[in-house]
């Protein structure tokens, strides 16, 4: 880098988020407007999301087949299209190989967008889901001490060939 050319200096407002919140509003407001009204055109989207992200309800067969993400088609063939701007994620009904399914989709879980008829296209970074809090460690398992035995720093091993059945002979 030379010395003329200047860094960018880092910014302390979050412009980046701000900017990718507004770019989902727009798959917000678009998926709001079919869902009141329909496809208006040729108009269909093309909608990919992250199917392991918390919040993504998708059959089981589905996930199996598409573990970490999912393209769906929003044209012809959907149904009980969905948007719950409060809780920040979409449902919808389309069928896979014949099978009737209802998908729910956090906004939050989405890569990308697009509306091939007029050329338009949005990719997501991935969101970062809320931190679970760690489970805590298992404890170890209690240790019984007999009354009046002292407890060795050293591991004892004792033979178990004494407790074993010896087979009875036989007359």
């Amino acid at each position: 880098m030379d010395d003329k050319e200047e860094r960018q200096p880092e910014s302390l407002l979050p412009y980046d988020e701000w900017a990718e919140e507004a770019q989902r509003l727009v798959v917000v407001r678009a998926l709001q407007r079919v869902a009141e009204a329909g496809l208006p055109g040729d108009h269909h989207f093309f909608l990919t999301f992250r199917t392991g992200h918390p919040g993504v309800v998708v059959p089981s067969r589905l996930r199996a087949q598409y573990p970490q993400e999912m393209t769906i088609v929003l044209q012809h063939q959907f149904w009980d299209l969905r948007v719950d701007e409060a809780h920040g994620a979409f449902s919808v009904g389309l069928s896979f190989g014949g099978v009737p399914s209802t998908l729910t989709v956090p906004f939050a879980a989405l890569a990308g967008f697009a509306d091939p008829q007029v050329r338009f296209g949005l990719r997501f970074r991935p969101a970062e889901p809320a931190a679970q809090p760690e489970p805590p460690a298992p404890e170890p398992p209690p240790t019984a001490v007999v009354p009046g035995s002292e407890a060795s720093a050293a591991p004892q091993v004792v033979s178990l060939e004494a407790f074993r059945r010896r087979p009875t002979p036989k007359e």
